[in-house]
C-alpha cells in the first residue's frame, strides 16, 4: 500500500507549543486573580481547542459559560502576539518533513488550534511545505470530528487508507479512526502512550524518522 499523505496534529507532535500556551494562559488567569498552573500540568489541558483549555485551567468554582469566554477573549488577544516566542519545532521534525516533501508526499497540518494562530506558527517553522493548514473557525468542528480530515482526503484525491494520521493525544487518535486514516501516535508530545494505544493507535513512534520507516514497511 503506497502512503500518498500525511495528516498531522501541530501543538505536540510538530511543535513544542507548550511554554507559550502556558505562559498566555496563565497570564490572562493572574490578570483575572486566579490560581495559575505549572507549564508541566497544560499537557492535560490542551488538545480540545481553546474554550476547553480555558474551561479546565479556572477553579471548578468559576467555569460559567461568562466566566470562560471572557478569559478565552483576553487569552486569544494575548496569545496571537506571542504565539511563537518559545514555540519550536521538535527534533527531526524538519527532517522528517523534508523527507516526506521529496518523496511526494502531501502534507496537511489539522488543530484544534486556532486558525489564526495555527497560520502565524506552521508559516514562520515550516514556510509553505504543507497544503493544507485547517484550524479552528467557524467552518470546521473541532476534532475528532473527521471533517477536516476527510475533506483534505478529497480535495487531494486520496483514499482514507492512503493517508497517516499523526498526533500525540487520544483526541488524534480517533479523529484517525473516524477519518479511516492509519493513526500513529507520537511518544514526544503532551499526552502518554497509554492513552494513544487505548484510543486505537496503530502505531506508537519514538522518533520522527520512524514514520519514514512504517510508510516503507506498509509498500
Amino acid at each position: 500500500m503506497m502512503i500518498k499523505a500525511v495528516m498531522f496534529d501541530l501543538d505536540g507532535t510538530l511543535v513544542n507549543s507548550l511554554y507559550d500556551l502556558a505562559n498566555a494562559v496563565n497570564f490572562c488567569l493572574e490578570a483575572e486573580g486566579f490560581k495559575t498552573h505549572s507549564v508541566e500540568q497544560y499537557k492535560q489541558f490542551i488538545g480540545n481547542g481553546v474554550y476547553k483549555l480555558i474551561e479546565r485551567s479556572l477553579p471548578q468554582t468559576h467555569r460559567t459559560p461568562e466566566q470562560i469566554n471572557a478569559v478565552k477573549d483576553k487569552y486569544l488577544q494575548h496569545y496571537k502576539q506571542h504565539c511563537s516566542d518559545d514555540t519550536v519545532c521538535y527534533d527531526g521534525i524538519k527532517e522528517l518533513v523534508a523527507s516526506l516533501r521529496a518523496k511526494g508526499i502531501k502534507l496537511a497540518v489539522i488543530t484544534n488550534k486556532g486558525q489564526e494562530t495555527a497560520d502565524m506558527v506552521v508559516k514562520k517553522l515550516f514556510g509553505n511545505e504543507f497544503s493544507f493548514v485547517i484550524g479552528q473557525n467557524d467552518e470546521t468542528p473541532l476534532k475528532p470530528d473527521p471533517k477536516s480530515a476527510k475533506f483534505v482526503m478529497e480535495k487531494l484525491g486520496f483514499r482514507s487508507k492512503e493517508c497517516l494520521f499523526v498526533g500525540d493525544s487520544g483526541v488524534d487518535m480517533q479523529t484517525a479512526l473516524n477519518a479511516g486514516a492509519i493513526p500513529i501516535g507520537v511518544l514526544w508530545g503532551f499526552r502518554e502512550k497509554q492513552e494513544l494505544i487505548e484510543n486505537g493507535a496503530e502505531y506508537t513512534v519514538e522518533y520522527p524518522a520512524r514514520i519514514l520507516e512504517i510508510i516503507e514497511e506498509l509498500r
